[in-house]
């Protein structure tokens, strides 16, 4: 069962960033310009709607969503923190730094 840890430091952060934004915190693995599918970067995303094939992952704060199908490429436990000296966000587990300039995307609905 896949767990993420939220640091207070960027649990704030993202409160901050997300204030003025509606819908679900999204952690997404990204192959966009990488190569392949197995290639990939994770990114925090602010998300209007839910999509299909996404769950919830425990976390101490807010709550995550991943796509599940996406779920092999992260580890079980994890934690979210925040990097002042690089002002992003960094994904962490116990035995890599799996990100350590993570962006958030707050995505707008577009009707």
């Amino acid at each position: 069962m896949m767990e993420i840890n939220i640091t207070e430091t960027a649990l704030q952060k993202i409160i901050e960033r997300t204030s003025e934004s509606r819908g679900y915190l999204k952690l997404k693995y990204d192959t966009d310009g990488c190569g392949c599918a197995v290639n990939g970067v994770a990114v925090l995303s602010m998300e209007q709607d839910l999509d299909e094939g996404e769950i919830a992952i425990k976390t101490n704060g807010i709550p995550i969503y991943i796509q599940k199908s996406k779920a092999v490429f992260f580890d079980d436990k994890m934690t979210i923190d925040f990097s002042k000296a690089v002002n992003c966000f960094q994904l962490k587990s116990t035995s890599e730094i799996l990100n350590g300039r993570m962006s958030l995307v707050i995505q707008k609905k577009t009707d």
